[in-house]
């Protein structure tokens, strides 16, 4: 704990000091430096105006992916939808042809029936 309150306390009077001793600094240090402090501000507008176009760039692409996968989506439920239609409008005619086959088979028998009755009434009466 002694250890800290030492290092703290040499830490705010280093930061003091420094401050006291440059609180007087000449401003023609300051306005040399000011240049270089121009040219490295450009270079930082410079830097994040290329970050963001590159960020706008990407987003814009990401965006189209995105409508065109949905747009991709959309048209695979469409088609899927349709094939359903298709299947159930196919499963409905068959439907239909195999009651429409049941009915012939059935008047087919019906009338076989009443043939073979014909031929046994005939049979009977020529006896």
């Amino acid at each position: 704990m002694s250890k800290l309150l030492a290092f703290l306390a040499a830490a705010f009077f280093t930061a003091g000091s420094f401050a006291a001793s440059h609180a007087g600094a000449p401003m023609a240090a300051a306005s040399a430096a000011t240049p270089a402090a121009k040219v490295e501000m450009k270079a930082e507008a410079k830097a994040d105006s290329k970050s963001a176009k590159a960020t706008a760039a990407a987003e814009k692409k990401k965006a189209k992916a995105d409508a065109k996968a949905a747009k991709k989506a959309a048209a695979d439920q469409k088609k899927a939808e349709k094939a359903a239609a298709t299947t159930k409008a196919d499963k409905k005619v068959n439907a239909a042809e195999a009651t429409k086959t049941k009915a012939v088979v059935a008047a087919d028998a019906k009338q076989q029936k009443a043939e073979v009755k014909a031929d046994a009434k005939k049979e009977e009466a020529k006896k």
